[in-house]
């Protein structure tokens, strides 16, 4: 059986013959109109030997990569390998849209830049822009080393990429599969000894966000993270951000569908980086004060200002 297909940028095209095959075909990443010719067998043993389209451009997409749980493994020990070799640190989630200009952005920056110097531990974030960007250069500011587990598009962006504009190739991943991914987040965070000074940070944030806050949050609910400590999980409510969803869980408990104080005790809401910072030294018991916050910020202020000139 042969034929050919004619589709656009980001299309869903599905084909069916008299023999019943489905053929989709998800998100081409060529900017121009393209067409794809190819044959399928009718014997379903060549199909698996063979599966295999080729693009005009002489691409090849194999399907027994994309779906082989080899490939996710594989992943999976990549992430594992890059947390060994920087190790364990803070966890930041939040919005790939909140760039520059937003309100956020600033306080996020400052916050990760004072908890690497708190901690004195590695940043870990998804690698992409908006408030992920604002952590990576705080944590760079402090002097600290910095983490990624990266995807090719985030929400809101337009393009693809596997490279990040300015870290080190050594130092991110840029995942394929989401579940390696967020196994990568999860053990970026897991405190095998005391020693180990590490954190959830949920900034603003979407869906992408929400979905790894509460799949955390799930974890650590059942005792499933592969902690031997306690992990602490802040959520930064800057200008009230997450107050109806904080609404929304207070309605839960009325209904039943949590115990009264359950997702409380999970993690700790902070309006403020200095709540958060305390929280943290109280945590593992370190000497911390908002004036000795101050005083490194605007050292750190000093110190940015020199570097122009």
């Amino acid at each position: 059986m042969g034929f050919a297909l004619l589709g656009s940028l980001g299309s869903y095209v599905s084909v069916r013959d008299s023999h019943h095959w489905n053929v989709r075909f998800q998100s081409f990443t060529l900017k121009e109109r393209f067409v794809v010719g190819f044959n399928l067998a009718k014997n379903f043993r060549a199909y698996k030997k063979f599966g295999r389209v080729s693009l005009c451009k002489s691409e090849f997409v194999d399907s027994e990569e994309r779906t082989s749980p080899d490939e996710v493994r594989k992943e999976m020990e990549q992430c594992y390998e890059l947390i060994h070799r920087l190790g364990r640190g803070v966890v930041y989630l939040g919005s790939s849209r909140m760039g520059p200009g937003h309100p956020h952005y600033s306080p996020t920056l400052e916050l990760a830049r004072e908890i690497a110097n708190l901690l004195d531990c590695t940043t870990w974030t998804g690698a992409g822009p908006g408030l992920m960007d604002a952590a990576i250069k705080g944590a760079q500011e402090a002097g600290k080393a910095v983490g990624g587990f990266k995807i090719g598009k985030e929400a809101g962006e337009w393009t693809t990429s596997k490279f990040h504009p300015y870290l080190p190739s050594e130092t991110y991943l840029t995942c394929r599969f989401f579940s390696a991914r967020k196994h990568g987040l999860v053990d970026a965070v897991v405190r095998s000894s005391s020693s180990d000074k590490t954190a959830v940070v949920a900034l603003p944030g979407g869906v992408g966000t929400l979905d790894e806050m509460f799949e955390i949050l799930a974890l650590i609910q059942l005792e499933r993270i592969g902690s031997e400590l306690p992990v602490p999980f802040i959520v930064m409510n800057y200008d009230s951000f997450y107050a109806k969803l904080l609404d929304f869980l207070d309605d839960c408990e009325d209904w039943g569908t949590v115990s009264k104080g359950e997702v409380s005790s999970l993690w700790k809401i902070c309006n403020t980086n200095s709540d958060a910072l305390a929280y943290l030294a109280e945590f593992y018991d370190l000497p911390f004060s908002v004036n000795k916050c101050m005083e490194q910020k605007q050292e750190a202020h000093v110190n940015q200002s020199l570097k122009m000139f």
